[in-house]
Order: structure tokens, then C-alpha cells, then sequence
């Protein structure tokens, strides 16, 4: 099988390796548009389950990366100067170059190694392949290929967001809101590495406008924000890296593929960076992928029932090729539009984060810790016993 994989972030690194794994033969080529080693973002952080999933079905990649990264149980909200810290909830985190290096390393082990700098101009590039994926991310080149046939929703969010990494080391995740003459701001802050940060910085359009953002460069902006945060960041630099303001799009596809075309990660659907779960889903995306194919192409010109390669000149038809990303999506979609509500639910609160600031500090952090949905109270009793016994100490009536 001849496979097209647009994208070497970790959804098409790891997709990439799933399928040369499980099929030597295949015919996997990678193209990625920008340089190995540059990356948007600095952090990326996982549930305190963090890639567990990975452990029974992959050991040797569990047991490259988890050891590298950073972990922490309980998290922090920090509001009208005063530190609420909810227990119980934790987290794991890691560099996101350090994590593509990681992933690189492994498609390396398997003899592929991706093309960088290779960005996709023409459609006609995406000819000739009997699989074409789309790992390229919110941007996709391939999905705007066919963005009437999936079916494609874009909906910018309203708050705006920068992305720092800051040399201070934080001990957990933390929220921090700060309210000053130009309006609310929020700062989403944690360790990735011993001694790096993730620092997001968040504000509501009203105050964007007021700050005067809109006429600043990336050095002013990172100044501006420095001043905000000064109680946080103390004297530690924030660092930049294509550290623009930006609007979190929300993408949706009523259709997970057309054809041979088949997306995954954020080029399918963006789950809100409050969750912590973007990572995860691409992950999870792509073990779904490589098992569809491997059970529906048996028999069909993929790897055989004991996962031993076909025949080279043996290739999957067409249909059978479609059936394997119709069961992908059948399998997987009741997962993803779960995470994805929750996910934004999540990104709802934030949006109206300058309405909950009016909340005193139990009080908010008691709003932020339920906003997704997915934890109610007499689970966050179980989960968070200290947390709780602490607001219903200073809620009345909770």
C-alpha cells in the first residue's frame, strides 16, 4: 500500500511508524512543510494518565517517552492574589521538540524518515497514493482539498492567546488572572522540562483592544506581557517563538474522509488547549487509523492476518480502502464528539473568564474545576477531598 502522510507533527510521525510496523513492505512517504526542529509551542501537557494507552500495544515508545516527562497531582488557580489549590488532579507534560525528536527517533527505527521542508502547493500532489492523510494540523492542506466534502466548520473563538515558554519553573499547572487599567487577563502556566515552562497568556477581545496590541510587534507584546505577570514571572524573561496573538479555532468535519483522503488530529477537529487533550486525541486518532487498516485490508493486499507484510505488488482497491476509513470513524467518533463537548464547554468558560473574575476566589476556582462537565460534586469529593472540604468551609450554601 502506497501511503501519502501530509504533516510530521506527532499524529504523522506516529501514524507513519504504526503502519510501516504492522506492514514492512508499505510504501510510507511523510512530507512536512517546515524544518525538523521547529515547532509552534513549547509545552504540550496530557492527563495524569498521560500515554498509558500507549503501554500495552507499543512498550518500547511508552518507554522512550514517559521518563522524559514532567508530572505533577494537584493544580492551582490564583485569583485577586490569593492561591486555590485543587488536589488530586493531575498532569503530565513534556516539550513538544522534545516529543517530535522522540517520535522522529522511532519512525527512524523502522526506515523512514520524513521529507522536511516540503510544502504541498498543488492538489495534484496528493495524486497516486492509495491512502492520503492529513496530520498537516489546523491549516490543512488537505483538508481544504476536499473542504466541501468533509464538510468542514471553522469557528474562530473570540478571546485571544499568546504562546511563551519562560526559563521560571513552576511546580504545577496553574491559572493565574490579573485584572489592570486595560481589562482582564488570564495566564495558563506550567514545567515541561526541569527548567522550562509552558506561559500562555489569554485576554478578552475588549481588553486586547484597549492594551493597543493590535499596533505592537512580538517584542513589544512579550514586554507587555512580562509588566502583566510580573508577580508570576518575577525578574525571568518570557521566550519567544512565533509568540503572535492569536484566535483558538474551533474545527469540526461532518465527514472524516473523502475517498482515499482521511484526516486526523487537529486537521480534523481542535479540541481546546484547557483541556489538555489536543496531544492525546491525534495519538489516539492514529492508533484507531493503523488498526482499521490492518483488520478491514486483511486479505485485501494489506498486512497479513498475522501481520506479516503482503506481497509488495499486492494493493488494496479503492473500496477496500474506503470501508477502512468508514470503520476508523465508526470506531472512534463517539469517543472524540465526547471529548470534543467537554473540550468546549471549556473553551465556553474561558470566554466569559473576565464574568468570572466577579466570583471570589473559592467560588471561581469552584466554577473552573466543574466547567467542562465531566466532574461533578460528588466525584470531585472523591477526587479532590482537600479542595472540596475547603469550599464548602467558604461557599455558603454549597
Amino acid at each position: 500500500m502506497k501511503t501519502l502522510i501530509v504533516g510530521a507533527g506527532p499524529a504523522g510521525l506516529y501514524l507513519a511508524y504504526l503502519l510501516k510496523r504492522q506492514d514492512p513492505a508499505a510504501g510510507i512517504r511523510v512530507v512536512e512543510q517546515n524544518p525538523p526542529d521547529s515547532t509552534f509551542g513549547f509545552g504540550v501537557v496530557f492527563s495524569d494518565r498521560a500515554l498509558d494507552f500507549l503501554r500495552d500495544d507499543d512498550p518500547e515508545t511508552h518507554a522512550l517517552i514517559v521518563p522524559r516527562m514532567q508530572r505533577w497531582t494537584d493544580l492551582a488557580l490564583v485569583h485577586r492574589g490569593e492561591r486555590v489549590v485543587i488536589d488530586g488532579v493531575g498532569f503530565a507534560a513534556i516539550g513538544r521538540l522534545e516529543l517530535l525528536r522522540l517520535l522522529q527517533q522511532r519512525l527512524r527505527s523502522v526506515g523512514v524518515e520524513p521529507e522536511y521542508r516540503h510544502p504541498m502547493r498543488e492538489e495534484s500532489e496528493l495524486d497516486g497514493y492509495d491512502l492520503v492523510v492529513g496530520a498537516d494540523g489546523a491549516n490543512s492542506f488537505v483538508r481544504a482539498s476536499r473542504a466541501s466534502g468533509f464538510g468542514t466548520r471553522i469557528e474562530p473563538l473570540s478571546n485571544r492567546f499568546v504562546w511563551y515558554g519562560t526559563p521560571r519553573r513552576f511546580e504545577t499547572l496553574t491559572q493565574t488572572f490579573v485584572e489592570n487599567e486595560f481589562g482582564t487577563f488570564n495566564a495558563h502556566h506550567y514545567r515541561y522540562a526541569p527548567d522550562m515552562s509552558t506561559f500562555i497568556v489569554e485576554c478578552d477581545p475588549q481588553t486586547w483592544a484597549r492594551a493597543g496590541f493590535a499596533g505592537m510587534d512580538e517584542a513589544a507584546t512579550k514586554a507587555f506581557c512580562e509588566r502583566v505577570f510580573v508577580e508570576v514571572l518575577g525578574d525571568t524573561p518570557l521566550v519567544g517563538n512565533r509568540s503572535i496573538w492569536r484566535n483558538f479555532p474551533k474545527i469540526s468535519n461532518e465527514r472524516w474522509s473523502v475517498g482515499n483522503r482521511v484526516l486526523v488530529g487537529d486537521a480534523l477537529r481542535t479540541a481546546h488547549f484547557s483541556i489538555g487533550s489536543g496531544t492525546r486525541l491525534a495519538f489516539e486518532d492514529v492508533i484507531a487509523l493503523a488498526k482499521a487498516l490492518r483488520e478491514t485490508l486483511r486479505g485485501s493486499g494489506g498486512a497479513t492476518a498475522s501481520g506479516a507484510a503482503a506481497p509488495r505488488e499486492a494493493r488494496p482497491s479503492s473500496a477496500a480502502i474506503e470501508e477502512a476509513l468508514r470503520a476508523y470513524e465508526a470506531a472512534r467518533r463517539p469517543i472524540v464528539d465526547k471529548l470534543v463537548a467537554a473540550a468546549n464547554r471549556s473553551a465556553d468558560w474561558y470566554e466569559r473568564f473576565p464574568g468570572h473574575m466577579q466570583l471570589r476566589p473559592w467560588q471561581m476556582a469552584w466554577s473552573y474545576i466543574q466547567r467542562s462537565g465531566r466532574v461533578d460534586a460528588a466525584k470531585l469529593a472523591t477526587v479532590s477531598p482537600r479542595f472540596v472540604a475547603g469550599a464548602r468551609e467558604r461557599i455558603p450554601g454549597l
